[in-house]
């Protein structure tokens, strides 16, 4: 860690020194890199989480946070260490795009992004689009899956005559957690800056539950405390980003690595474990970068990656004991293009090619090498209080292996149409709608894991439809806004491809359902007022979700809800700002679900579970530094739950928080 910090600093001072003739302009400064697009025309709007908001909720992961977003159920298989994968409406992880700055994070072996890893430390904004971004400037990639997550870091801001901002924090909490991270951000000068961000996490993951076992009739036989032992955690995170701003033109590079050794939870299915168990090690890598430029009614955007990622597997508890090493890498290159035709027209063509390959020291692995091809051309039209946009995306595959069988080529055309109407001028109402066709291509997984894999699998296509409407309320008194937002929606999901874990949380077993339907409302509902000098927000959501197997009249869970998958489910925050004092209270409730894909009876059903959590902070100023405390009590009531059946969560817990701003 010293030498990568030291090389940063070396490799500061040396651009500094390169750029030291340059003759400065002390009003001008870099105040953050802004998108070219002086138009960024959304069709739909976003579910976003940003700023003070994001901050102030009691959360530390991606996936911790977006459980605050209607529709969105998260897969957690319990305490830091455990896979936290997120599902959208029903339809599957791998649905869910997840970009960071403005690039997917890929992972060509299973498609699921565990959002585990990232932390909220450096996230200006969290956002979700159901169906795809209408913004239409990105690359053909961000059309290409059902819902979409971005993450969006912080960008340096410099104040007055600032060149260097630092920022530390140190969390201490339950579990034995220890969380420290820096970020340094430095203006080289009024075009250029960088930031070195860093995170420590460590945990040796042991905490209580309660264990209870059955009789049939449902008596119980055995009920007692226990502790798990198997979710220790030590990982490290650096990254090291340059923005850089010139005539009409922005870029930014990013450098990421993350390093981790962690147990992977196992199913308490005994008593207890007393051993470490199944045990992950990661090592992921990625450079990427993005340049867009403007001249006149053009711009061009080109973002290009490479990712290299590195996964060591151990089991020593199961019958089948496993030593195996996966290495993945990724080359990725987008280029967009957007000409507004006029103030009304917009126009964008995008083309992007992914390689993807792996290895493995299996036997009879296949070593397969995946060429995806993307085209998108898609159009923005507005016209008085309608506006429409419509796209048509291109997917070309070709899968080759050095064993077996490779996967037929394929070559599929897919469409959206997005729709707003705002039929008062004078009142912020507006319905909107939108239509699209998806296609998803197997994963490696899917296809070539030995024993397990199907060349010839299916790939899954899954059709979206959506209703709403939008209205947004300012007011003078108290009460200072309202914003109602409500979907209904249809989505069906022909060979429906369902992984499930499969004895350990690293393999799975492979299912085809076949065809699935899902049919929900999303409700979403925010208010801002004041009572005194206290500044109140508050934010509800709630979903229902009927989300049903329909592959066969004759199978006996024909029309039954799929596997964990709540009909309802929501959650409220409330927030409360009293100068320098903050106060957040949020809920969330899932209701019951059914813990296989079979029949709906009670021996499959698992109960509701509801969580409160309560977060303090206290700001203070000393000698122009900021300093925050942060106190966070989570899952108050100590609510004894499983987001998977046999993988307990954390009871009740506490977070101790310092931040220092430099």
């Amino acid at each position: 860690m010293k030498k990568i910090v030291y090389s940063f600093l070396l490799f500061i001072i040396s651009i500094h020194s390169a750029f030291a003739q340059i003759n400065r302009d002390s009003i001008l400064e870099l105040q953050q890199v802004e998108i070219l697009s002086a138009n960024q025309k959304s069709v739909i709007p976003a579910q976003i989480l940003k700023g003070e908001q994001l901050q102030s909720l009691n959360s530390h992961s991606v996936a911790d946070a977006i459980r605050f977003f209607s529709g969105v159920q998260i897969k957690d298989y319990g305490g830091t260490g455990g896979l936290k994968t997120v599902d959208v409406r029903g339809m599957g992880s791998q649905h869910v795009g997840v970009f960071y700055d403005g690039i997917q994070l890929g992972n060509a072996q299973n498609g699921i992004v565990d959002l585990g890893k990232f932390s909220l430390d450096d996230l200006e904004s969290i956002s979700l689009y159901n169906g795809q971004k209408s913004n239409i400037f990105q690359s053909a990639k961000d059309y290409s899956t059902a819902s979409s997550i971005y993450l969006q870091s912080k960008k340096p801001i410099f104040k007055e005559d600032k060149s260097v901002n630092a920022f530390l924090r140190y969390k201490l909490g339950s579990i034995q957690l220890i969380n420290p991270s820096v970020r340094v951000e430095y203006k080289i000068n009024n075009q250029l800056s960088a930031v070195l961000s860093t995170e420590y996490i460590k945990t040796n993951g042991v905490y209580k539950y309660r264990y209870k076992r059955y009789f049939r009739n449902g008596k119980i036989a055995y009920d007692t405390v226990l502790k798990r032992r198997d979710g220790q955690v030590d990982a490290k995170r650096v990254e090291l980003s340059l923005f850089g701003k010139g005539n009409n033109s922005n870029w930014n590079v990013k450098g990421y690595l993350y390093n981790s050794d962690r147990g992977i939870p196992a199913a308490i299915v005994r008593n207890q474990f007393d051993t470490r168990g199944q045990t992950l090690q990661d090592k992921d890598y990625f450079l990427q970068g993005t340049y867009e430029r403007r001249i006149k009614n053009f711009q061009s955007k080109i973002n290009a990656k490479f990712a290299y990622d590195f996964t060591h597997y151990i089991d020593t508890i199961s019958s089948y004991k496993t030593n195996n090493r996966y290495t993945q890498r990724e080359f990725y290159i987008s280029w967009s293009n957007l000409y507004s035709i006029n103030k009304d027209w917009d126009v964008n063509l995008s083309i992007d090619h992914q390689y993807n390959n792996m290895d493995a020291d299996l036997g009879n692995f296949s070593y397969p090498t995946r060429n995806t091809n993307l085209i998108a051309l898609a159009s923005t039209y507005r016209f008085g209080k309608v506006n429409v946009q419509g796209s048509l995306l291109g997917t070309f595959v070709k899968d080759k292996v050095e064993k077996n069988t490779a996967s037929p080529d394929k070559n599929i055309w897919t469409p959206t149409f997005i729709a707003t109407y705002k039929p008062f001028q004078d009142q912020d109402f507006e319905l909107k709608g939108f239509y699209k066709r998806v296609f998803r291509m197997p994963t490696f997984n899917d296809l070539y894991y030995t024993n397990i894999g199907y060349a010839n699998l299916k790939p899954e296509y899954t059709t979206q439809y959506d209703l709403g409407f939008s209205y947004t309320k300012m007011f003078d008194g108290f009460l200072k806004s309202i914003k109602l937002s409500t979907d209904a929606y249809y989505n069906e999901v022909k060979d429906k491809i369902v992984a499930i874990p499969s004895g350990n949380m690293f393999r799975w077993t492979m299912m085809n359902l076949g065809r699935t339907k899902m049919k929900g409302i999303d409700v979403k509902f925010n208010t801002k007022f004041t009572l005194g000098n206290v500044d109140f927000f508050t934010m509800i959501n709630y979903s229902y979700l009927e989300a049903i197997n329909v592959t066969n009249s004759k199978d006996s869970y024909y029309k039954n809800q799929i596997s964990y998958t709540p009909k309802n489910s929501g959650s409220f925050v409330l927030n409360s700002t009293w100068k320098t004092w903050n106060l957040n209270y949020s809920f969330i409730y899932v209701g019951e679900r059914y813990n296989v894909h079979m029949d709906n009876i009670k021996k499959n059903r698992l109960n509701p579970w509801f969580t409160n959590d309560l977060g303090l902070q206290k700001m203070f100023q000393l000698n122009n530094k900021t300093l925050k405390i942060s106190l966070e009590l989570n899952n108050i009531l100590n609510q004894q739950y499983d987001v998977v059946l046999n993988y307990p969560m954390p009871g009740r817990q506490f977070k101790l928080i310092l931040n220092i701003d430099l």
